[in-house]
């Protein structure tokens, strides 16, 4: 049995730890197959078939409402609806809508804003194929001592986990990560550590720049891990103007920290140049280690414990052509840790490597998905591969080579196969950006289309 040795304010969080395994080792049958490589552990699943996929979409200027939303497509190939949008859900006004995901409960979709710093909960159990909003977060800023555009949404037992991009005072990188309770209640905010504070961490390197971006946690490892990007100065600002200012290139992320899960203390702040991305660890028992792709330098970074049991970081793979600038961006591993995928931004595609060795990637297969590609989510057996375009409203790119949708590949092990792709921009939806996975029968017990609810899985 895993055994527990806390004190304080973490004994709440560690007692909910310690209760999902041990309902998990009850409950969950062996090789269960659930949703998401990149989920939370802590975060119950779906198994068998996604019914639905959410979709936190953009407004457009001039497309439909003009409005962020949530739009909901049916997913299940036995449905009649299979591939169409179901439902769409408007929040009111263009908030530069971004990440979201789920409570650990999963009755709940979290989903941010970056320019406005609202965050919006959406009710997801009550009618999974028909959310309803159910609460708006409007003093995130005011509740976090300054925080500012709020990116990942984690799931902690009975808590969401929020990273933020910028901050009020200079709307640079500066920032914190900041804790929420699932009823929506502000809990604390933990400040990236900065060469003039660097609060108790080892830097490792040149940087210790206070950036954050994306947090994942390895909780066998008592470890999270967060990464960086850049504030909303360069967020918000036109892509192309943004490259050609040199001021602005200069105010991007080149860390990534490793902290202690429970205590939420940083540990150590390792140097990742070139604005490291999207984290995903891996899931093996004893696969102690965290991948993440670098926008600006076009790299694959390798977070590890060493044999000492010491984190360490170091570039293990170039992606495309770091000259180009291709703008690695969304990745995703698969539940076997044998494949990462990564997207590019600038040249549309996604590519296949090989993880087999974390220490010596390889790439073994690419496909153009379009003029522009952001997201990628993978489904947990690895077969469907779903793709969105837009990364940011004015980082997009402009006329013929704008486009806007949502794509569903199969993988048959050698090929990616369209099975169903919606034009956003002709269904009048907007810009969509990241996906989570739904399920009709998620909360009507093990009957339906072969869904099933099981608990967290907990390391």
């Amino acid at each position: 049995m895993k055994r527990f040795i806390v004190s304080g304010p973490s004994m709440h969080f560690a007692l909910r730890a310690l209760v999902s395994g041990l309902a998990l080792a009850l409950a969950a049958p062996a090789g269960v197959r659930a949703d998401e490589t990149c989920a939370s552990p802590y975060m119950k699943k779906i198994t068998g078939q996604e019914d639905y996929v959410y979709v936190w979409t953009l407004g457009a200027e001039g497309v439909g409402d003009e409005q962020d939303k949530l739009v909901t497509v049916d997913a299940n190939p036995k449905s009649p609806q299979y591939g169409k949008v179901v439902n769409t859900l408007s929040v009111g006004g263009r908030n530069e809508a971004h990440h979201s995901d789920f409570t650990d409960d999963r009755r709940y979709l979290w989903a941010g804003g970056l320019d406005t710093s609202k965050i919006f909960v959406f009710d997801v159990h009550s009618d999974p194929a028909r959310p309803v909003l159910s609460k708006t977060i409007t003093d995130f800023v005011e509740k976090s001592g300054g925080v500012v555009g709020p990116h990942t949404l984690y799931a902690l037992p009975g808590r969401m986990l929020i990273t933020g991009l910028s901050n009020n005072k200079d709307h640079g990188g500066r920032t914190a990560l900041v804790e929420y309770t699932n009823a929506g209640e502000y809990v604390a905010t933990h400040w990236i550590p900065t060469d003039g504070d660097l609060r108790g961490a080892i830097k490792t390197g040149k940087y210790a720049d206070g950036y954050d971006y994306d947090v994942r946690a390895l909780p066998r490892k008592n470890l999270l891990v967060t990464s960086s990007f850049t504030g909303w100065n360069n967020y918000m600002m036109d892509f192309g103007k943004m490259l050609a200012d040199p001021e602005a290139m200069k105010h991007f992320g080149n860390t990534v920290v490793t902290w202690d899960l429970h205590t939420k203390q940083p540990k150590k702040v390792f140097d990742v140049p070139g604005a490291p991305l999207e984290i995903r660890c891996a899931w093996g028992e004893a696969h102690n280690y965290c991948f993440t792709s670098t926008a600006l330098t076009s790299q694959l970074w390798l977070i590890y414990e060493d044999g000492e049991g010491e984190w360490q970081a170091k570039a293990v793979a170039d992606i495309g052509e770091p000259a180009k600038v291709p703008l690695p961006v969304d990745i995703s591993i698969s539940n076997d840790d044998s494949r990462l995928w990564v997207n590019t931004f600038m040249d549309g595609k996604t590519r296949l490597f090989d993880i087999s060795d974390p220490h010596h990637p390889r790439q073994v297969y690419e496909k153009t998905i379009g003029a522009q590609v952001n997201m990628v989510s993978s489904s947990w057996d690895g077969q469907r591969l779903y793709y969105t375009s837009s990364l940011l409203a004015n980082w997009d790119k402009k006329g013929k080579d704008d486009e806007q949708f949502l794509k569903l590949y199969y993988w048959d092990g050698k090929e990616l196969k369209e099975q169903f792709a919606i034009d956003f921009y002709a269904e009048k939806l907007g810009r969509p950006h990241q996906m989570r996975f739904g399920a009709r029968a998620l909360y009507a017990g093990p009957a339906g289309d072969g869904n099933r609810l099981v608990q967290a899985r907990v390391e």
